[in-house]
């Protein structure tokens, strides 16, 4: 069914009489309706509010993003606002943090939209900047491929996904109350060093930029070689974990380290005296280090020539281990000879006489000389006949020599009273004893040496040493 609205009223009224339509006079005031200046005022306010909501939209819709839910173990002193990083750069920030049913942290971010959404992989760390503040944790993202499927908003990263940080009072809580107090005074000790030592300190600062530049330089070559410095580590962590198996033995090496500081506080003259005496002990040092080089070649070209002569040092060694096995007791033996407990029962004692006896042949040397002089003719004669005296005194009674000074048998032969001698030589017994002594000779007292057998071919027998020895070659047996 049609219908009719009523005519609106008109916004102006009709200009008065006689005006022929034309502009109002100025004397003359343009009357307005009831509500004409509302209509603007409310199309500002409406236009105002539109910025204002779209500002808002803006700022804290933040463009987009996403909003995710961390699980830590603990906050690790995490508040609302702390930033969420990725690479060093602010990209989101802290909402919340609640406790879940386990005791476990569960933290909710927002994570700005040119980063959101997230992908699979992605891991979150809870790090500090610095040990000199509190409230200067933030979140460090590291972001999956972008291979890997997105996260979408209101994910929850579980906790083997984020890792917290130590606190240094964790570090210090793995210590007993009794080694924790230890430690405190170590660090007090530590201050007291210092005290009265300002200058010496600051002049000492001056050397941290060389040293720095030396570190650095160490650093680079330590990373230099990754394979090494990852041995390193490993190494490193497998000694840190035997030491924490040993917390008791630590607790006492820390104590007893206070201990050794606190003797070393009360040596701080003598330790005064020694820095100062160090600069000189490493100049002398300096000196001797710029000959050592030319040294150690030396010695290097020792070390070349006596390496082929070492080889057959272990064969050696080896065939002198029995010698000294054997020769220990004699060694032995000859000590307690040598030397011995009680008077008059060692060589010691024994050569100390030999001074006195020394003085006495001394004096009777003189007097022996000259009797071994004048005694020379006596013994000349029995000289030739040395064999047969010396023959005599070792055998007496078994035999005399039987070689003479000429390499014969001896002249003198034994006689059997019992035989006489035979044609051919033969030995026929003899019918009577002055039968068997017919034919021996007696008187013979000069006979010569080699006359007891067959004069020998070059007439080196009998001899006579060419006519000096008073002997007769012609008494023959």
């Amino acid at each position: 069914m049609a219908t009719t609205s009523p005519p609106s009223p008109p916004l102006h009224e009709p200009p008065p009489p006689g005006g022929g339509g034309g502009p109002s006079s100025p004397s003359t005031p343009t009357r307005r309706g009831p509500g004409t200046g509302r209509l603007p005022r409310i199309l500002a306010i409406g236009g105002i509010g539109l910025i204002v909501l779209i500002l808002a939209y803006l700022l804290f819709g933040g463009g987009g993003g996403a909003t995710y839910h961390l699980i830590f173990e603990n906050a690790n002193q995490l508040v609302r606002g702390d930033q969420v990083q990725v690479g060093g750069q602010p990209v989101g920030s802290v909402k919340d943090i609640v406790l879940t049913p386990d005791y476990k942290a569960r933290i909710t971010i927002h994570v700005n939209s040119p980063l959101a959404p997230l992908h699979e992989g992605t891991t979150a760390q809870i790090r500090v900047p610095s040990l000199s503040g509190v409230a200067n944790r933030y979140i460090a993202l590291s972001p999956g491929p972008n291979s890997r499927p997105k996260l979408p908003s209101g994910s929850t990263l579980p906790a083997d996904a984020t890792h917290g940080v130590t606190d240094i009072d964790q570090l210090f809580d793995i210590f007993n109350a009794r080694t924790r107090r230890a430690l405190q005074k170590v660090l007090q000790g530590s201050a007291e060093q210092y005290v009265g030592n300002a200058a010496n300190v600051n002049a000492s600062a001056e050397y941290f930029a060389p040293a720095l530049a030396a570190s650095d330089h160490i650093f680079a070559e330590l990373s230099s070689d990754q394979y090494a410095l990852r041995e390193l580590l490993v190494q490193g962590a497998k000694a840190t974990t035997t030491i924490a198996a040993r917390r008791q033995q630590l607790s006492g090496l820390v104590e007893h380290a206070n201990t050794t500081f606190g003797a070393l506080a009360s040596e701080q003259t003598n330790l005064a005296r020694s820095v100062q005496a160090l600069p000189v002990v490493l100049h002398q040092g300096n000196v001797t280090f710029t000959h050592l080089p030319a040294t150690l070649s030396a010695l290097r070209k020792l070390a070349i020539v006596s390496k082929p002569n070492t080889v057959n040092l272990a064969l050696l060694f080896e065939r002198l281990r029995p010698l000294i096995t054997e020769a220990t007791p004699v060694v032995n033996n000859l000590s307690v000879a040598v030397s011995q407990p009680g008077p008059n029962n060692d060589f010691t004692d024994l050569f100390q006489g030999y001074p006195a006896v020394l003085k006495a042949v001394e004096a009777a040397t003189p007097s022996a000389l000259k009797q071994l002089g004048e005694s020379t003719v006596l013994f000349s004669r029995w000289r030739p006949y040395s064999p047969e005296l010396v023959g005599l005194a070792r055998s007496l009674g078994q035999s005399t020599a039987y070689y003479d000074a000429n390499g014969h048998y001896i002249r003198a032969a034994p006689t059997v009273p019992s035989f006489t001698l035979g044609p051919e030589g033969s030995l026929v017994p003899s019918e009577s004893l002055s039968q068997g002594l017919a034919n021996l000779k007696t008187g013979q007292q000069a006979r010569c040496p080699g006359t007891a057998t067959q004069p020998a071919p070059d007439g080196s027998s009998p001899f006579t040493d060419t006519g000096q020895l008073e002997c007769n070659p012609g008494q023959v047996p």
